[in-house]
């Protein structure tokens, strides 16, 4: 039976999706392409460092974190051009979702929702990933960091995606795996749904469900948890 998200015709519904860890289990390469790059810059770096400064963080947090200093302007796009590409050419062959991710857009398809991507990195790497998944034909707005000024945890990415999308940042589900990005779902007035790829439920923000995938969630069970905050 179809499932009615916009009744008479009058209201639209949302999900927005991080990339990192929600669409595809990439922080493992990110911090393989972050070693490569510490260890010619000759920067200190460990595990928990990544943990706490790396994962979910924008590329401007991670280099004036680990370098010590403010790092802006034309050195930060120099750095995150060398650091993104050694991370695109270790993942081109590697690419591969989160399980179920595939059948849950699918689901949300059919059932009328419109999709968007809104992450921290930059466009070739969410255009790496969406035709690498051969996924791209799902979205209708895709966002990445040239996209806007503000970056997690503000919710410029998330209100920008939804205007792009026509929808109430009421009526919208975010997909979430970082504490900054659960953060931003949440200052954009949306519900905020935790992807526990990179994170435990603890570490996060209160959201309001978490998954570990998609295989246990579909379209009915987004609109009744939309449903149940709009009141």
């Amino acid at each position: 039976m179809q499932l009615n998200t916009t009744p008479n015709n009058a209201q639209a519904y949302a999900v927005i999706f991080d990339m990192d860890g929600v669409i595809a289990h990439t922080n493992p390469y990110h911090a393989r392409a972050f070693e490569v790059f510490f260890d010619r810059h000759k920067i200190s770096y460990n595990e928990q460092q990544f943990e706490q400064h790396m994962y979910g963080k924008h590329n401007s947090y991670i280099f004036t974190h680990f370098f010590g200093r403010k790092i802006f302007g034309e050195e930060l796009l120099s750095l995150e051009d060398e650091k993104e590409g050694l991370f695109r050419e270790i993942y081109k062959s590697e690419a591969k979702s989160l399980p179920y991710l595939h059948e849950f857009l699918t689901d949300l398809k059919q059932h009328d929702f419109k999709l968007g991507v809104a992450t921290s990195a930059p466009r070739a790497n969410m255009d790496l990933i969406l035709d690498a998944l051969a996924i791209r034909p799902f979205f209708q707005s895709t966002l990445g960091s040239e996209n806007v000024s503000l970056h997690k945890p503000h919710p410029e990415v998330y209100l920008k995606s939804a205007a792009n999308l026509g929808v109430d940042p009421q009526h919208c589900m975010v997909f979430e795996d970082s504490f900054s990005g659960v953060t931003a779902g949440l200052n954009a007035g949306m519900q905020v749904v935790g992807v526990l790829s990179s994170h435990k439920q603890e570490e996060l923000p209160v959201c309001t469900s978490y998954i570990p995938h998609y295989k246990h969630i579909d379209a009915k069970q987004v609109l009744h948890m939309i449903h149940s905050y709009v009141g």
